[in-house]
C-alpha cells in the first residue's frame, strides 16, 4: 500500500477522556491567531477531523488536539482541539493530554521537578506547569483563560421536560449547569441514555431561543454542553454527567466544564478565591480546581481557575489512508 495520508499521533487519556495529540502529518494551518486558525481549519479542513475522530479510526466520544506552530512569540505551541462534535476553543482534559505528551515525547525542553508549557489555544493563553519525576509526566495543573456567569437562574421551555431552570457560564467553552433533579433523572449510568437526550434537547432550546455569544471569539455563539448536577454537590465536591452534542458523555471531569462551573459557584458567593474544589465526572473521575485570580474578560467580571489532573500516554501510530479505502473521512453510526 502507498498511503496518500500519513499523520502520526501519540495517544493519551486524561482520567478517562481520550486525547489523540497530533504530532505530524498536518501542514501549519492558516490564519495569524490561532482562533482564526481553528475557523479555517473548520471551513477548509474539517474531513482530517472526522478522518481522526470517527470510525474506523476514532469512536463516537472521540478527541484530539492538533500541535501547531504558536502564533503569539511568548508561546511554546499552539494548539487546535478536535472531537466529534466539531472544533473547539478550549478543551481542558485535552490541554493536560497535551502537555503530558510534550514531556514524555520530549517536545518541549523538560525541567525536573517541574516543567512550564505556555500554550496558544483559539480561546487564549494557557500555561501547564507540569509535575515531573524521573522524566514522567505525575500530574497537570492548567491557569485556564479568565471564565464567567452568562447568567444565573434561568428558564427554558423543553419540548418533553417542560420549564427547565438553568444557569449558563463560560470556561473556555460554555455551559448550559442544570440540577438533574430538574428533569426527573437521577445519577446513574443505567440511565445516560435518557440524561443525554435531556441534554441535547436543553442545548437545542437554548440555541433556538437565547443563545449564548462570546464577545471576544468569532464561531463561539452556541451551547454544546450540558452539565448535570448531582444531587448532593455542592461548592466543595461536585458530581455531574456532561452531555456533550451530537449525543455522548464526558468521560472525564471536564477542565472547561469545571471552569464554568467554579465561576458559577463564586458567582453566587459560595466558592472564594484559594480553595480547593473537586469536580467528579459521570466515570468517578476527579479534577481539582482552584480560582486563582478574580479579572475581567471583554469587560466582564470573571475569574482566573487553575485545573489539576492526570493523564497516561496509551499508544503511538500512525493513521493513514489507502487510496482505496471506501471511507476516506471516517463514518458516524
Amino acid at each position: 500500500m502507498r498511503p496518500v495520508r500519513r499523520i502520526t499521533a501519540v495517544d493519551s487519556h486524561t482520567e478517562g477522556m481520550p486525547t489523540r495529540v497530533v504530532t505530524g502529518g498536518i501542514d501549519p494551518i492558516p490564519g495569524d491567531t490561532m482562533n482564526a486558525r481553528r475557523l479555517h481549519f473548520m471551513a477548509h479542513l474539517d474531513h482530517l477531523r472526522h478522518f481522526l475522530m470517527d470510525e474506523p479510526r476514532g469512536h463516537a466520544a472521540m478527541s484530539g488536539a492538533i500541535l501547531q506552530p504558536p502564533t503569539r512569540p511568548d508561546c511554546d505551541w499552539g494548539v487546535v482541539y478536535i472531537e466529534v462534535s466539531g472544533c473547539l476553543p478550549m478543551c481542558g482534559h485535552g490541554t493536560i493530554g497535551v502537555a503530558t505528551v510534550l514531556v514524555e515525547e520530549r517536545l518541549v525542553p523538560v525541567v525536573e521537578p517541574v516543567t512550564t508549557i505556555r500554550l496558544d489555544t483559539p480561546a487564549g493563553l494557557v500555561v501547564a506547569t507540569v509535575a515531573v519525576e524521573d522524566g514522567r509526566a505525575t500530574a497537570v495543573t492548567i491557569e485556564n483563560v479568565p471564565s464567567w456567569t452568562d447568567r444565573l437562574d434561568a428558564t427554558v421551555a423543553v419540548p418533553g421536560l417542560g420549564d427547565v431552570p438553568y444557569s449558563l457560564a463560560f470556561g473556555g467553552n460554555f455551559y448550559a449547569l442544570v440540577d438533574l433533579d430538574a428533569v426527573g433523572l437521577p445519577f446513574d449510568r443505567g440511565r445516560q441514555r435518557e440524561i443525554v437526550e435531556a441534554g441535547l434537547a436543553l442545548m437545542a432550546a437554548v440555541n433556538a431561543t437565547d443563545p449564548p455569544h462570546h464577545p471576544g471569539i468569532d464561531g463561539l455563539d452556541h451551547v454544546h454542553h450540558v452539565e448535570f448536577i448531582a444531587p448532593g454537590s455542592d461548592a466543595r465536591h461536585s458530581r455531574h454527567a456532561m452531555a456533550i452534542h451530537p449525543g455522548w458523555f464526558d468521560r472525564s471531569p471536564c477542565g472547561t466544564g469545571t471552569s464554568a462551573r467554579m465561576a458559577e459557584l463564586h458567582t453566587r458567593g459560595l466558592l472564594p478565591l484559594g480553595v480547593d474544589f473537586v469536580n467528579e465526572s459521570f466515570i468517578g473521575s476527579r479534577f481539582t480546581g482552584r480560582l486563582v485570580a478574580e479579572t475581567h474578560d471583554a469587560g466582564r467580571p470573571a475569574v482566573v481557575p487553575t485545573i489539576t489532573g492526570r493523564a497516561w500516554v496509551t499508544g503511538r501510530g500512525e493513521y493513514l489512508l489507502d487510496p482505496s479505502d471506501p471511507f476516506p473521512n471516517g463514518f458516524v453510526f
